[in-house]
């Protein structure tokens, strides 16, 4: 038995996978809030005791950088290391893989019914992909097409240089860096970047901020999911929530432009994380495909590119792969 998990800044989703059941039916599955754990084996162990079944062996896709074999999480304070976590939970072999490189793995098995399409263009046969995943955190990766098989190939894109693509966005540039020294995109595409966004606007004009949904956000530990919900159901009420939301969808379209222009992915864009598949009509009223494509000479090219959103969690299905493929090899 093989244990699969997405480990994520704000939750460990954890799956039993047998062999013959294979990664699209698992034996058992469960949610964790990561932050109330020390440490990815303590979950391990309760949901191991939860489901009553033993494993020997696991993959884990974790927010962060692996090499050698070790990991620091990005968003997270856990260290991990595929040989200690074997011997505190008594495993034959672990897996460590970046999170959005556990996405990509999936992304060759998804169906149909798990995408939404964005944008239809023409997908070319065996080139490259990009992901692009806005969570807590903002994974990217890409596949490239080697010996009849597509190969997920990690990054850490998402701490790359923001750019600002209009005077509002220049602005938002220079507020997150002298606040924080590098304006970075997770710093505004992803969960934990949403306030940056929220704090800049309100700075620029206090009075669109509502006084009761100030002092709901004051009071909240985790700002991000009352921005969201406030922008997606009561918009006209929350103005500076809405308009929080519309920069996010600019700024998300811009840099899956640049990671399609980067990779040449002519295969197709996919859109995964906790994020987009929440925010469907607004990736659709073609704002985000008008900032894919704002790429001058190669805006056409941008246009013919295929665009989805993964709808089911592609980390835990693609760690599941990825595990059992090293399980039978």
């Amino acid at each position: 038995m093989l244990i699969a998990g997405d480990i994520g800044g704000t939750t460990t989703r954890l799956a039993l996978v047998s062999a013959q059941a294979g990664p699209r039916h698992f034996v058992a599955e469960r949610e964790y809030p990561s932050g109330a754990y020390k440490g990815l084996a303590p979950i391990v162990e309760a949901f191991l005791a939860q489901a009553g079944a033993s494993a020997t062996s696991a993959c884990f896709g974790v927010p962060g950088p692996v090499i050698g074999g070790r990991a620091h999480l990005t968003n997270l304070p856990w260290d991990l290391e595929e040989s200690a976590l074997c011997r505190s939970l008594n495993l034959t072999a672990v897996s460590l893989l970046n999170d959005l490189q556990a996405v990509a793995q999936g992304v060759p098995h998804l169906q149909p019914d798990e995408l939404v399409t964005i944008n239809t263009g023409k997908a070319a046969a065996h080139a490259a992909i990009a992901v692009m995943a806005p969570g807590t955190g903002l994974g990217e990766a890409f596949l490239i097409w080697h010996e009849g098989r597509y190969i997920a190939c990690p990054s850490e894109g998402g701490h790359t240089d923001f750019a600002p693509t209009n005077q509002l966005q220049a602005g938002l540039w220079a507020y997150l860096t002298e606040r924080f020294g590098h304006a970075a995109y997770e710093r505004v595409c992803a969960g934990s970047g949403l306030p940056n966004i929220y704090d800049y606007l309100c700075a620029l004009d206090p009075a669109l901020e509502d006084a009761a949904f100030a002092a709901s956000l004051q009071a909240a530990d985790d700002r991000t999911p009352l921005i969201i919900a406030a922008a997606l159901n009561d918009p006209e009420n929350n103005k500076l929530a809405a308009q929080t939301l519309r920069v996010l969808i600019d700024v998300w379209g811009a840099e899956a432009g640049n990671l399609a222009l980067k990779v040449l992915a002519t295969g197709g864009v996919y859109l995964a994380g906790g994020m987009p598949p929440r925010m469907l009509p607004q990736l659709q009223d073609g704002a985000f495909m008008r900032a894919f494509t704002a790429k001058g000479r190669f805006a056409e090219r941008l246009a013919a590119m295929p665009v989805h959103v993964i709808t089911i969690n592609a980390a835990l299905r693609g760690a599941a792969i990825y595990g059992l493929e090293r399980m039978q090899s």
